[in-house]
Protein backbone atom coordinates (compact mmCIF):
# COMPACT_ATOMS: atom_id res chain seq x y z
CA UNK A 1 0.00 0.00 0.00
CA UNK A 2 1.29 3.05 -0.78
CA UNK A 3 2.38 5.66 2.26
CA UNK A 4 0.18 8.29 0.72
CA UNK A 5 -3.05 6.38 1.10
CA UNK A 6 -2.47 6.55 4.68
CA UNK A 7 -1.98 9.89 5.12
CA UNK A 8 -4.83 12.18 6.72
CA UNK A 9 -6.81 14.87 4.71
CA UNK A 10 -5.50 17.68 6.45
CA UNK A 11 -2.12 16.55 5.68
CA UNK A 12 -2.46 15.23 1.81
CA UNK A 13 -3.55 19.08 1.53
CA UNK A 14 -0.49 20.58 3.28
CA UNK A 15 1.79 18.85 1.09
CA UNK A 16 0.29 19.39 -1.84
CA UNK A 17 0.19 22.98 -1.28
CA UNK A 18 3.65 22.44 -0.49
CA UNK A 19 4.62 21.17 -3.46
CA UNK A 20 6.24 17.69 -1.62
CA UNK A 21 3.65 15.62 -3.60
CA UNK A 22 1.59 16.43 -6.10
CA UNK A 23 -2.52 16.21 -6.58
CA UNK A 24 -2.42 13.37 -9.42
CA UNK A 25 0.12 11.58 -7.89
CA UNK A 26 -2.27 11.45 -4.65
CA UNK A 27 -5.37 10.49 -6.84
CA UNK A 28 -3.07 7.92 -8.70
CA UNK A 29 -2.24 6.29 -5.79
CA UNK A 30 -5.79 5.85 -4.85
CA UNK A 31 -6.64 4.83 -7.89
CA UNK A 32 -4.42 2.31 -7.95
CA UNK A 33 -5.48 0.90 -4.10
CA UNK A 34 -8.84 0.96 -5.32
CA UNK A 35 -8.07 -1.82 -8.55
CA UNK A 36 -6.46 -3.16 -6.06
CA UNK A 37 -8.32 -4.39 -3.40
CA UNK A 38 -12.06 -3.12 -4.39
CA UNK A 39 -12.97 -6.32 -5.67
CA UNK A 40 -12.74 -7.76 -2.10
CA UNK A 41 -14.34 -4.73 -0.61
CA UNK A 42 -17.10 -3.67 -2.80
CA UNK A 43 -16.87 -0.01 -1.37
CA UNK A 44 -17.17 1.06 -5.39
CA UNK A 45 -20.14 1.30 -7.75
CA UNK A 46 -18.71 3.61 -10.27
CA UNK A 47 -14.69 4.97 -10.48
CA UNK A 48 -14.40 8.07 -12.15
CA UNK A 49 -10.44 7.79 -13.03
CA UNK A 50 -10.20 10.55 -16.23
CA UNK A 51 -12.21 13.11 -14.56
CA UNK A 52 -10.67 12.77 -11.01
CA UNK A 53 -7.04 12.67 -12.51
CA UNK A 54 -8.10 15.48 -14.42
CA UNK A 55 -9.64 17.48 -11.45
CA UNK A 56 -6.04 16.59 -9.95
CA UNK A 57 -4.17 18.04 -12.71
CA UNK A 58 -6.58 21.42 -11.97
CA UNK A 59 -4.95 21.57 -8.34
CA UNK A 60 -1.31 21.05 -9.56
CA UNK A 61 -1.51 23.50 -11.99
CA UNK A 62 -2.61 26.22 -9.28
CA UNK A 63 -0.08 25.29 -6.98
CA UNK A 64 2.37 25.48 -10.01
CA UNK A 65 0.98 29.31 -10.75
CA UNK A 66 0.95 29.99 -7.51
CA UNK A 67 -2.73 30.91 -6.80
CA UNK A 68 -4.38 30.37 -3.77
CA UNK A 69 -5.64 27.21 -3.03
CA UNK A 70 -9.61 26.84 -3.46
CA UNK A 71 -9.80 25.00 -0.01
CA UNK A 72 -8.01 23.58 2.61
CA UNK A 73 -8.99 20.80 1.18
CA UNK A 74 -7.84 20.83 -2.46
CA UNK A 75 -6.11 18.06 -3.75
CA UNK A 76 -8.00 16.09 -1.65
CA UNK A 77 -9.23 12.87 -2.89
CA UNK A 78 -13.08 11.69 -1.92
CA UNK A 79 -15.62 8.81 -2.14
CA UNK A 80 -19.19 10.04 -3.08
CA UNK A 81 -22.29 7.98 -1.85
CA UNK A 82 -24.82 6.92 -5.33
CA UNK A 83 -27.35 8.72 -3.92
CA UNK A 84 -25.95 12.28 -5.07
CA UNK A 85 -26.24 13.46 -8.44
CA UNK A 86 -22.97 13.69 -10.45
CA UNK A 87 -23.52 14.48 -13.75
CA UNK A 88 -21.50 12.79 -16.27
CA UNK A 89 -21.86 9.44 -13.82
CA UNK A 90 -24.16 6.67 -13.41
CA UNK A 91 -26.72 7.90 -10.10
CA UNK A 92 -28.14 5.03 -9.15
CA UNK A 93 -28.59 4.99 -5.39
CA UNK A 94 -28.14 0.85 -5.46
CA UNK A 95 -31.58 0.28 -7.41
CA UNK A 96 -32.01 -1.51 -10.77
CA UNK A 97 -35.29 1.39 -11.19
CA UNK A 98 -31.96 3.66 -12.06
CA UNK A 99 -29.30 1.18 -13.31
CA UNK A 100 -27.04 3.22 -15.79
CA UNK A 101 -29.20 6.41 -15.27
CA UNK A 102 -26.81 9.89 -15.64
CA UNK A 103 -28.50 12.75 -14.13
CA UNK A 104 -27.84 16.02 -16.21
CA UNK A 105 -26.56 18.27 -13.39
CA UNK A 106 -25.10 18.54 -10.17
CA UNK A 107 -26.06 17.88 -6.28
CA UNK A 108 -25.03 21.57 -4.80
CA UNK A 109 -23.08 19.12 -2.14
CA UNK A 110 -20.97 17.85 -5.84
CA UNK A 111 -20.49 21.25 -6.99
CA UNK A 112 -19.19 22.51 -3.40
CA UNK A 113 -16.93 19.68 -3.63
CA UNK A 114 -15.69 20.55 -7.82
CA UNK A 115 -15.42 24.32 -6.84
CA UNK A 116 -13.36 23.37 -3.37
CA UNK A 117 -10.65 21.90 -5.32
CA UNK A 118 -11.97 18.05 -3.83
CA UNK A 119 -10.79 15.17 -6.21
CA UNK A 120 -14.27 13.06 -6.54
CA UNK A 121 -12.86 9.53 -7.00
CA UNK A 122 -16.16 7.96 -7.95
CA UNK A 123 -19.58 7.03 -6.71
CA UNK A 124 -19.76 4.66 -3.43
CA UNK A 125 -22.18 1.64 -2.90
CA UNK A 126 -25.56 1.91 -0.77
CA UNK A 127 -28.25 0.21 0.54
CA UNK A 128 -31.54 0.73 -2.31
CA UNK A 129 -32.56 4.35 -1.89
CA UNK A 130 -30.87 4.68 1.33
CA UNK A 131 -32.92 1.99 3.21
CA UNK A 132 -31.49 0.02 5.30
CA UNK A 133 -28.55 -0.82 8.05
CA UNK A 134 -25.96 -2.71 6.30
CA UNK A 135 -25.32 -2.53 2.53
CA UNK A 136 -26.68 -5.75 2.11
CA UNK A 137 -29.74 -4.24 -0.12
CA UNK A 138 -27.97 -2.47 -2.83
CA UNK A 139 -29.07 -4.37 -6.23
CA UNK A 140 -25.56 -4.64 -6.75
CA UNK A 141 -24.41 -6.73 -4.00
CA UNK A 142 -23.01 -5.57 -0.81
CA UNK A 143 -20.19 -3.98 0.52
CA UNK A 144 -17.55 -5.61 3.25
CA UNK A 145 -16.30 -4.50 6.12
CA UNK A 146 -12.44 -3.95 5.40
CA UNK A 147 -12.25 -5.24 9.10
CA UNK A 148 -13.64 -8.59 8.57
CA UNK A 149 -14.40 -9.38 4.87
CA UNK A 150 -17.38 -11.59 6.34
CA UNK A 151 -18.90 -8.58 8.54
CA UNK A 152 -21.21 -5.61 6.80
CA UNK A 153 -19.85 -1.88 7.22
CA UNK A 154 -22.70 -0.71 8.30
CA UNK A 155 -25.75 1.04 5.90
CA UNK A 156 -26.91 2.76 3.93
CA UNK A 157 -23.99 4.24 3.57
CA UNK A 158 -21.36 1.25 3.85
CA UNK A 159 -19.41 1.67 0.74
CA UNK A 160 -18.22 5.45 1.39
CA UNK A 161 -17.34 4.09 5.34
CA UNK A 162 -15.69 0.63 3.84
CA UNK A 163 -13.46 3.06 1.44
CA UNK A 164 -12.56 5.06 4.24
CA UNK A 165 -11.29 1.75 6.30
CA UNK A 166 -9.99 0.51 3.00
CA UNK A 167 -7.76 3.26 2.74
CA UNK A 168 -9.42 3.67 -1.16
CA UNK A 169 -10.19 7.49 0.17
CA UNK A 170 -9.22 9.95 2.76
CA UNK A 171 -12.83 11.89 2.94
CA UNK A 172 -16.44 10.76 1.81
CA UNK A 173 -19.58 11.94 1.78
CA UNK A 174 -22.52 9.63 3.07
CA UNK A 175 -26.51 10.80 3.76
CA UNK A 176 -28.24 10.31 6.85
CA UNK A 177 -31.64 9.55 7.31
CA UNK A 178 -31.60 7.53 10.65
CA UNK A 179 -28.13 7.17 11.21
CA UNK A 180 -26.59 6.03 7.50
CA UNK A 181 -23.55 8.24 8.06
CA UNK A 182 -22.93 7.31 11.91
CA UNK A 183 -23.72 3.66 12.04
CA UNK A 184 -21.09 3.09 9.03
CA UNK A 185 -18.56 5.28 10.74
CA UNK A 186 -19.03 3.24 14.41
CA UNK A 187 -18.70 -0.71 12.89
CA UNK A 188 -15.60 0.23 10.45
CA UNK A 189 -14.01 2.74 13.12
CA UNK A 190 -14.46 5.68 11.20
CA UNK A 191 -15.93 9.52 11.95
CA UNK A 192 -19.56 10.06 11.03
CA UNK A 193 -21.22 13.33 11.27
CA UNK A 194 -24.64 14.25 10.28
CA UNK A 195 -25.13 17.87 10.41
CA UNK A 196 -28.37 19.74 11.58
CA UNK A 197 -31.07 18.90 9.58
CA UNK A 198 -31.25 22.25 6.61
CA UNK A 199 -27.13 23.39 6.78
CA UNK A 200 -26.25 21.38 4.37
CA UNK A 201 -28.04 21.51 1.19
CA UNK A 202 -30.22 18.22 -0.25
CA UNK A 203 -30.67 20.15 -4.29
CA UNK A 204 -29.54 16.94 -5.87
CA UNK A 205 -29.68 14.28 -3.28
CA UNK A 206 -32.27 11.67 -4.18
CA UNK A 207 -34.86 11.53 -1.42
CA UNK A 208 -35.79 9.12 0.83
CA UNK A 209 -37.52 10.59 3.93
CA UNK A 210 -37.22 15.06 2.91
CA UNK A 211 -38.03 15.70 6.87
CA UNK A 212 -35.16 13.24 7.84
CA UNK A 213 -32.12 13.17 4.83
CA UNK A 214 -29.02 15.11 5.63
CA UNK A 215 -25.90 14.77 4.16
CA UNK A 216 -22.61 15.22 6.13
CA UNK A 217 -19.02 14.03 6.22
CA UNK A 218 -17.11 10.82 6.85
CA UNK A 219 -13.51 11.12 7.41
CA UNK A 220 -10.96 8.71 9.66
CA UNK A 221 -9.95 11.95 11.84
CA UNK A 222 -12.30 14.56 13.39
CA UNK A 223 -10.60 17.22 11.77
CA UNK A 224 -10.75 16.01 8.78
CA UNK A 225 -14.43 15.52 9.24
CA UNK A 226 -14.52 19.44 10.41
CA UNK A 227 -12.61 20.83 7.14
CA UNK A 228 -14.91 18.80 4.68
CA UNK A 229 -17.85 19.85 6.81
CA UNK A 230 -17.33 23.22 6.13
CA UNK A 231 -16.52 22.33 2.47
CA UNK A 232 -20.13 21.15 1.99
CA UNK A 233 -22.18 23.09 4.42
CA UNK A 234 -23.98 26.67 4.04
CA UNK A 235 -27.33 28.09 2.77
CA UNK A 236 -28.22 26.99 -0.72
CA UNK A 237 -31.38 28.92 -2.31
CA UNK A 238 -32.42 25.91 -4.49
CA UNK A 239 -33.20 23.77 -1.00
CA UNK A 240 -36.38 25.31 0.37
CA UNK A 241 -35.25 23.17 3.46
CA UNK A 242 -32.31 25.09 3.55
CA UNK A 243 -31.46 27.26 6.68
CA UNK A 244 -29.79 30.63 5.95
CA UNK A 245 -27.80 30.99 9.31
CA UNK A 246 -23.73 30.69 9.36
CA UNK A 247 -22.06 27.11 8.88
CA UNK A 248 -21.31 26.42 12.62
CA UNK A 249 -17.24 27.23 13.45
CA UNK A 250 -16.43 23.60 13.65
CA UNK A 251 -13.09 23.38 12.26
CA UNK A 252 -11.94 26.20 15.21
CA UNK A 253 -14.28 23.45 17.38
CA UNK A 254 -11.75 20.86 16.41
CA UNK A 255 -8.87 22.53 16.23
CA UNK A 256 -9.78 23.50 20.30
CA UNK A 257 -10.65 20.39 20.73
CA UNK A 258 -7.55 18.82 20.21
CA UNK A 259 -5.72 21.07 23.13
CA UNK A 260 -7.09 18.16 25.06
CA UNK A 261 -8.70 20.44 27.79
CA UNK A 262 -12.78 19.82 28.28
CA UNK A 263 -12.39 21.78 31.49
CA UNK A 264 -16.26 23.44 32.19
CA UNK A 265 -18.09 20.70 29.65
CA UNK A 266 -20.81 19.25 30.65
CA UNK A 267 -21.75 15.93 29.17
CA UNK A 268 -24.99 14.03 29.33
CA UNK A 269 -24.75 10.36 29.43
CA UNK A 270 -28.46 9.29 28.03
CA UNK A 271 -29.62 6.69 30.28
CA UNK A 272 -32.26 5.00 27.43
CA UNK A 273 -29.24 3.84 25.52
CA UNK A 274 -27.95 1.32 28.01
CA UNK A 275 -29.18 -2.79 29.40
CA UNK A 276 -30.41 -5.14 27.53
CA UNK A 277 -29.47 -5.32 24.02
CA UNK A 278 -26.41 -3.43 24.09
CA UNK A 279 -23.37 -5.90 23.15
CA UNK A 280 -21.01 -6.13 26.65
CA UNK A 281 -18.53 -5.15 24.78
CA UNK A 282 -20.20 -2.31 23.43
CA UNK A 283 -20.94 -1.45 27.07
CA UNK A 284 -17.37 -1.82 28.11
CA UNK A 285 -15.83 0.66 25.54
CA UNK A 286 -18.74 3.32 25.77
CA UNK A 287 -18.33 3.05 30.00
CA UNK A 288 -14.44 3.75 29.18
CA UNK A 289 -14.93 6.73 26.62
CA UNK A 290 -17.06 8.69 29.22
CA UNK A 291 -14.42 7.90 32.01
CA UNK A 292 -11.68 9.44 29.34
CA UNK A 293 -13.71 12.41 28.64
CA UNK A 294 -14.16 12.79 32.67
CA UNK A 295 -9.86 12.72 32.56
CA UNK A 296 -9.79 15.31 30.11
CA UNK A 297 -11.76 17.55 32.63
CA UNK A 298 -15.64 17.34 31.40
CA UNK A 299 -18.19 17.03 34.12
CA UNK A 300 -20.38 13.81 33.24
CA UNK A 301 -23.95 13.90 34.01
CA UNK A 302 -26.50 11.10 33.90
CA UNK A 303 -29.67 12.24 31.94
CA UNK A 304 -32.82 10.78 31.03
CA UNK A 305 -34.99 11.49 27.68
CA UNK A 306 -37.88 9.08 27.93
CA UNK A 307 -39.63 9.64 24.33
CA UNK A 308 -36.33 8.24 22.86
CA UNK A 309 -37.79 4.74 23.54
CA UNK A 310 -40.44 5.67 21.21
CA UNK A 311 -38.41 6.74 18.62
CA UNK A 312 -38.01 3.62 16.61
CA UNK A 313 -41.50 2.82 15.92
CA UNK A 314 -42.40 6.77 15.31
CA UNK A 315 -38.92 6.53 12.52
CA UNK A 316 -40.53 3.43 10.81
CA UNK A 317 -43.59 5.17 10.26
CA UNK A 318 -42.21 9.03 9.30
CA UNK A 319 -40.05 7.77 6.81
CA UNK A 320 -41.95 5.09 5.32
CA UNK A 321 -44.70 7.36 4.53
CA UNK A 322 -42.29 9.97 3.05
CA UNK A 323 -40.60 7.19 0.85
CA UNK A 324 -43.82 6.27 -0.27
CA UNK A 325 -44.24 9.46 -1.55
CA UNK A 326 -40.83 10.58 -2.69
CA UNK A 327 -40.66 7.33 -4.86
CA UNK A 328 -43.66 7.83 -6.36
CA UNK A 329 -41.53 9.44 -9.33
CA UNK A 330 -39.71 6.26 -10.30
CA UNK A 331 -43.18 5.26 -12.65
CA UNK A 332 -40.87 4.38 -16.00
CA UNK A 333 -42.68 7.06 -17.96
CA UNK A 334 -39.66 9.74 -17.55
CA UNK A 335 -36.16 8.06 -16.98
CA UNK A 336 -34.88 5.10 -15.15
CA UNK A 337 -36.01 0.83 -15.78
CA UNK A 338 -39.02 0.92 -18.20
CA UNK A 339 -40.34 -2.76 -18.33
CA UNK A 340 -43.32 -4.03 -20.37
CA UNK A 341 -42.58 -1.14 -23.10
CA UNK A 342 -43.70 -3.47 -26.17
CA UNK A 343 -46.49 -1.93 -26.98
CA UNK A 344 -48.66 -4.87 -25.23
CA UNK A 345 -49.35 -3.06 -22.29
CA UNK A 346 -51.27 0.29 -20.88
CA UNK A 347 -49.35 3.01 -18.95
CA UNK A 348 -50.34 1.30 -15.62
CA UNK A 349 -49.02 -2.03 -16.18
CA UNK A 350 -45.96 -0.62 -17.47
CA UNK A 351 -45.47 1.37 -13.86
CA UNK A 352 -46.76 -1.81 -12.61
CA UNK A 353 -44.01 -3.96 -14.08
CA UNK A 354 -41.14 -1.63 -14.05
CA UNK A 355 -41.49 -1.30 -9.73
CA UNK A 356 -42.18 -4.80 -9.11
CA UNK A 357 -38.84 -5.68 -11.61
CA UNK A 358 -36.72 -2.33 -10.35
CA UNK A 359 -37.31 -2.01 -6.30
CA UNK A 360 -35.86 -4.41 -4.08
CA UNK A 361 -37.55 -6.15 -1.37
CA UNK A 362 -36.80 -3.81 1.39
CA UNK A 363 -37.58 -0.65 -0.91
CA UNK A 364 -41.22 -2.36 -1.58
CA UNK A 365 -41.89 -3.44 2.71
CA UNK A 366 -41.55 0.37 3.00
CA UNK A 367 -43.45 1.66 0.32
CA UNK A 368 -46.22 -0.60 1.39
CA UNK A 369 -46.04 0.16 4.92
CA UNK A 370 -45.50 4.19 4.26
CA UNK A 371 -48.62 4.06 1.87
CA UNK A 372 -50.92 2.20 4.63
CA UNK A 373 -49.61 4.52 7.52
CA UNK A 374 -51.07 7.41 4.88
CA UNK A 375 -54.17 5.57 4.24
CA UNK A 376 -57.62 7.13 4.94
CA UNK A 377 -58.81 5.89 8.13
CA UNK A 378 -55.41 5.50 9.47
CA UNK A 379 -53.35 8.53 8.86
CA UNK A 380 -54.58 10.32 12.04
CA UNK A 381 -53.55 6.91 14.25
CA UNK A 382 -50.25 6.01 12.70
CA UNK A 383 -48.40 9.05 10.96
CA UNK A 384 -50.47 11.37 13.32
CA UNK A 385 -49.29 9.70 16.13
CA UNK A 386 -45.66 9.17 15.00
CA UNK A 387 -45.17 13.18 14.76
CA UNK A 388 -46.69 13.76 18.18
CA UNK A 389 -43.85 11.50 19.58
CA UNK A 390 -41.27 13.31 17.46
CA UNK A 391 -42.90 16.42 19.09
CA UNK A 392 -42.00 14.61 22.20
CA UNK A 393 -37.94 13.85 21.37
CA UNK A 394 -37.20 17.17 20.44
CA UNK A 395 -38.96 18.48 24.22
CA UNK A 396 -36.52 15.74 25.86
CA UNK A 397 -33.91 17.21 23.64
CA UNK A 398 -34.63 21.12 24.74
CA UNK A 399 -34.81 19.90 28.13
CA UNK A 400 -31.48 17.70 27.89
CA UNK A 401 -29.54 20.52 26.26
CA UNK A 402 -31.07 23.16 29.22
CA UNK A 403 -28.75 20.77 31.76
CA UNK A 404 -26.15 19.58 29.97
CA UNK A 405 -23.67 20.75 26.62
CA UNK A 406 -23.43 17.35 24.74
CA UNK A 407 -25.44 14.18 25.33
CA UNK A 408 -23.60 10.91 24.55
CA UNK A 409 -24.21 7.03 23.94
CA UNK A 410 -22.70 3.99 22.03
CA UNK A 411 -23.45 5.06 18.21
CA UNK A 412 -25.13 1.56 17.72
CA UNK A 413 -26.09 -1.21 20.06
CA UNK A 414 -23.50 -3.88 18.68
CA UNK A 415 -20.53 -4.32 16.43
CA UNK A 416 -20.52 -5.29 12.86
CA UNK A 417 -22.35 -8.10 12.48
CA UNK A 418 -22.14 -11.14 9.55
CA UNK A 419 -23.58 -10.53 6.27
CA UNK A 420 -26.83 -12.23 5.95
CA UNK A 421 -27.72 -12.51 9.51
CA UNK A 422 -30.31 -10.07 10.03
CA UNK A 423 -31.47 -10.07 6.58
CA UNK A 424 -34.52 -12.72 7.40
CA UNK A 425 -35.53 -10.46 10.39
CA UNK A 426 -36.35 -6.82 9.61
CA UNK A 427 -36.69 -5.55 13.10
CA UNK A 428 -33.28 -6.83 14.29
CA UNK A 429 -32.17 -4.82 11.27
CA UNK A 430 -33.89 -1.85 12.41
CA UNK A 431 -32.62 -1.90 16.12
CA UNK A 432 -29.13 -0.69 14.46
CA UNK A 433 -29.98 2.51 14.31
CA UNK A 434 -31.69 2.02 18.08
CA UNK A 435 -29.38 5.36 19.11
CA UNK A 436 -29.10 7.18 16.01
CA UNK A 437 -32.45 8.14 15.16
CA UNK A 438 -33.75 11.07 17.76
CA UNK A 439 -31.34 13.11 16.33
CA UNK A 440 -32.78 12.81 12.98
CA UNK A 441 -36.32 13.23 14.22
CA UNK A 442 -35.15 16.30 16.31
CA UNK A 443 -32.78 17.53 13.30
CA UNK A 444 -30.14 18.15 15.68
CA UNK A 445 -26.46 17.66 15.27
CA UNK A 446 -24.96 14.24 16.05
CA UNK A 447 -21.32 12.62 15.27
CA UNK A 448 -19.50 9.14 15.85
CA UNK A 449 -16.21 8.88 16.71
CA UNK A 450 -14.21 5.45 17.09
CA UNK A 451 -13.88 4.45 20.96
CA UNK A 452 -12.45 1.26 21.07
CA UNK A 453 -12.67 -2.28 19.91
CA UNK A 454 -14.57 -4.98 21.19
CA UNK A 455 -13.95 -8.85 19.92
CA UNK A 456 -11.23 -7.11 17.65
CA UNK A 457 -14.09 -4.86 16.04
CA UNK A 458 -14.51 -0.92 16.12
CA UNK A 459 -17.15 0.44 18.47
CA UNK A 460 -18.34 4.22 18.00
CA UNK A 461 -18.88 6.98 20.57
CA UNK A 462 -22.10 9.15 19.52
CA UNK A 463 -22.17 13.23 20.57
CA UNK A 464 -25.10 14.99 19.95
CA UNK A 465 -25.16 18.28 20.04
CA UNK A 466 -28.26 21.43 19.71
CA UNK A 467 -29.28 22.48 16.61
CA UNK A 468 -26.96 24.86 14.73
CA UNK A 469 -24.26 24.06 17.68
CA UNK A 470 -22.60 21.30 16.04
CA UNK A 471 -19.52 22.68 17.04
CA UNK A 472 -19.86 21.42 20.35
CA UNK A 473 -19.65 17.72 19.47
CA UNK A 474 -16.73 18.51 17.34
CA UNK A 475 -14.51 19.65 20.17
CA UNK A 476 -15.75 16.96 22.09
CA UNK A 477 -14.82 14.32 19.77
CA UNK A 478 -11.39 16.03 19.03
CA UNK A 479 -10.21 15.90 22.39
CA UNK A 480 -11.03 12.58 22.64
CA UNK A 481 -9.65 11.41 20.23
CA UNK A 482 -6.74 13.08 20.64
CA UNK A 483 -6.72 11.47 24.54
CA UNK A 484 -7.79 7.49 22.86
CA UNK A 485 -4.88 7.82 20.22
CA UNK A 486 -2.26 8.58 23.08
CA UNK A 487 -3.61 5.98 25.26
CA UNK A 488 -4.01 2.83 22.63
CA UNK A 489 -0.87 4.24 20.48
CA UNK A 490 -2.45 5.56 17.86
CA UNK A 491 -5.53 5.64 15.73
CA UNK A 492 -7.43 2.30 15.75
CA UNK A 493 -7.91 2.42 11.86
CA UNK A 494 -3.96 1.75 11.90
CA UNK A 495 -5.39 -1.87 13.49
CA UNK A 496 -7.37 -2.93 10.26
CA UNK A 497 -6.10 -5.88 8.45
CA UNK A 498 -4.02 -6.19 5.84
CA UNK A 499 -6.45 -6.62 2.38
CA UNK A 500 -5.97 -9.29 0.01
CA UNK A 501 -4.27 -7.32 -3.12
CA UNK A 502 -5.55 -8.24 -6.43
CA UNK A 503 -2.78 -9.43 -9.14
Amino acid sequence: MSELTRLDAADIAAKVAAKEVSAVEVTQAHLDRIAAVDHAVHAFLHVDTDRALAAAKAVDDDVAAGRPAASPLAGVPLALKDVLTMQGAPTTCGSKVLEHWQPPYDATVTQRLRAAGVVILGKTNMDEFAMGSSTENSAFGPTRNPWDLDRIPGGSGGGSSAALAAFEAPLAIGTDTGGSIRQPGAVTGTVGVKPTYGTVSRFGLVAFSSSLDQAGPCARTVLDAALLHEVIAGHDPLDSTSIDAPVPPVVAAAREGATGDLKGVKVGVVTEFAGDGYEHGVAEAFAAAVEQLRALGAEIVEVSCPSFDLALPAYYLIAPSEASSNLARFDAMRYGLRVGDDGGHSAEEVMSLTRAAGFGAEVKRRIMLGTYALSAGYYDAYYGSAQKVRTLIMRDFDAAFAQVDVLVSPTTPTTAFKIGERTADPMAMYRADLCTIPSNLAGNAALSVPCGLADGLPVGMQIMSPALQDQRGYRVAAAYELARNAAQGGPLINRVPELEVAH
